[in-house]
C-alpha cells in the first residue's frame, strides 16, 4: 500500500461509511458498519451489500487495469446467506481470472464473527485508454 493511493470513494460509499483498509491488484478489503444502512437509503441488508461487493471488486478492477487500461461495463452477481444485524462487515475481493481484456473478482463479506453473508462474483471488461 505504500506507493497506490487509496481508493476514491463515491458518494454512496461515504455516506454507507465503507473504509478501505487494505489495496493492492491482489487484494482490496473495505469495511461497512451494519447499522444505519437501511434507512435512510432504503438498503436492506442484501442492497447493502451489493454496494460494498461492488466497491471493493471494481477498485480491484481499476489496480489491475493500472495506467494503461481501463475497467468498465461490471456485472455483478450476489448470494446473501444472511442478513448481519450489528457491528460491521468486511468485503474482500481477490482475482480468479485477470486476463487483458477481462477481470474476474470473487468477494466474500462476512460478519465480525467471520460468518459469510453474501458471496460476490464480479466480473469487468477492460479496456485500452484513449
Amino acid at each position: 500500500m505504500d506507493q497506490v493511493q487509496a481508493p476514491d470513494s463515491g458518494q454512496l460509499q461515504r455516506r454507507m461509511g465503507i473504509e478501505f483498509v487494505e489495496w493492492s491488484p491482489e487484494r482490496v478489503v473495505a469495511t461497512m458498519p451494519v447499522e444505519g444502512n437501511r434507512q435512510p437509503y432504503g438498503l436492506l441488508h442484501g442492497g447493502a451489500n451489493a454496494v460494498l461487493a461492488e466497491s471493493v471488486g471494481s477498485i480491484a478492477a481499476a489496480l489491475h487495469a493500472g495506467e494503461d487500461r481501463i475497467a468498465m461495463g461490471l456485472e455483478l452477481s450476489c448470494t446473501h446467506h444472511r442478513g448481519p444485524t450489528e457491528g460491521v462487515v468486511t468485503g474482500t475481493a481477490t482475482p480468479l481470472h485477470r486476463g487483458r481484456s477481462t477481470a474476474t473478482y470473487e468477494i466474500a463479506i462476512v460478519d465480525e464473527r467471520d460468518k459469510r453473508t453474501c458471496t460476490a462474483r464480479l466480473t469487468c471488461v477492460l479496456r485500452d485508454r484513449p
